[in-house]
């Protein structure tokens, strides 16, 4: 192996771990008006994932990153003709991200309610263009011979794009019901846990439509069958453990079709990054789309001395912040209540 492709893979772990901590993330904001219901509940809500959400944004700006050291070719081109969905999404997380500071500054009903709004509508458009994006991706773009998009943002809207951006909408509002029903009680965890269960076979309907429909179109290799097999053994696994009231195993295994959807995303992919539907020789690829060798080396270096660290700093957060929370533990003043073990 290269460090090319070793690059390649490390970006694929990099949206695995974003998709399966951000997902159940987005879940969390989604499901406010439905599992939130009363504002203590709504404030659970936020309160489950105050500690760690932003560190689970870290992820997307690390595997963004990682794209423009080591695929400049591959970010410029992805970045410039997916410029519409992809400002979408950053203008999204902003919002979010703002919502969830300040909705508790003043203690006013009317304020707070905009502000949920907000942690809503900006949770449910990335979850939804994700998947668009990552569709897109597997299925090819039009790029001419000097790596440039051409085509136009309705060109992004194809049948299996859209599918694409259900399965992913449908898995995260699994993720997050599964993930409120470990970490609540009383009311909120009630309402969570009869959502899962719906939720997560949905996912299992929307996922095996457009993961076969991606293996037998787009896949040129055949060991990604495996990793199809991979993702539905989660989406099923989630689903029947879900159904058991097993939420922890539910988790994991939600958490292992992520993982099977990016193997089978990223496996479609290889060699190219971006498949050009105008000529394949157009295409971007591993090769002609890399850095050079030395920084791709320096990359690794760093890469291999921050990566730990980082890990363990997150891992222990999750541990910290792990207790069940309940409407119960709210304060009658609104404001975020960190609770640790």
């Amino acid at each position: 192996m290269n460090l090319a492709d070793f690059w390649f893979i490390l970006i694929a772990v990099l949206w695995t771990g974003y998709l399966v901590l951000e997902g159940f993330d987005f879940g969390v904001g989604m499901l406010m008006p439905i599992v939130g219901k009363t504002s203590k509940g709504k404030r659970v809500l936020i309160n489950t994932i105050g500690p760690v959400w932003d560190g689970n944004e870290v992820w997307l700006l690390t595997a963004g990153g990682a794209t423009f050291a080591a695929f400049p070719e591959w970010y410029a081109t992805l970045f410039s003709g997916f410029y519409l969905p992809l400002l979408l999404i950053l203008l999204a997380l902003i919002v979010r991200a703002v919502a969830i500071e300040y909705r508790s500054k003043i203690n006013d009903e009317n304020w707070r309610n905009r502000w949920n709004l907000a942690i809503v509508v900006s949770s449910w458009i990335p979850s939804i263009l994700w998947g668009v994006a990552f569709a897109n991706i597997v299925r090819g773009v039009p790029i001419d011979a000097e790596g440039t998009y051409t085509g136009g943002f309705f060109n992004l809207l194809s049948p299996f794009a859209l599918l694409g951006g259900v399965v992913t909408l449908a898995i995260f509002l699994s993720h997050g019901a599964i993930f409120l029903s470990l970490k609540t009680s009383g009311a909120v965890f009630e309402r969570a846990k009869a959502f899962a269960k719906p939720a997560s076979m949905a996912a299992v309907v929307a996922g095996a439509v457009w993961a076969l429909w991606l293996q037998l179109a787009y896949s040129e290799n055949a060991w990604t069958w495996g990793a199809l097999l991979l993702a539905a053994v989660g989406l099923i696994g989630a689903a029947w453990f879900s159904r058991a009231d097993t939420f922890g195993l539910a988790f994991t295994f939600n958490a292992v079709a992520i993982v099977g959807a990016v193997m089978l995303i990223f496996g479609s992919l290889y060699p190219d990054v971006m498949p050009s539907t105008t000529d394949a020789a157009f295409s971007l690829t591993v090769d002609n789309a890399r850095s050079s060798h030395t920084t791709l080396v320096v990359l690794t270096w760093v890469a291999a001395i921050m990566t730990p660290i980082v890990l363990a700093y997150q891992a222990w957060s999750y541990w910290v912040f792990k207790r069940r929370l309940s409407e119960e533990h709210m304060p009658e003043h609104n404001e975020l209540t960190f609770h640790k073990n």
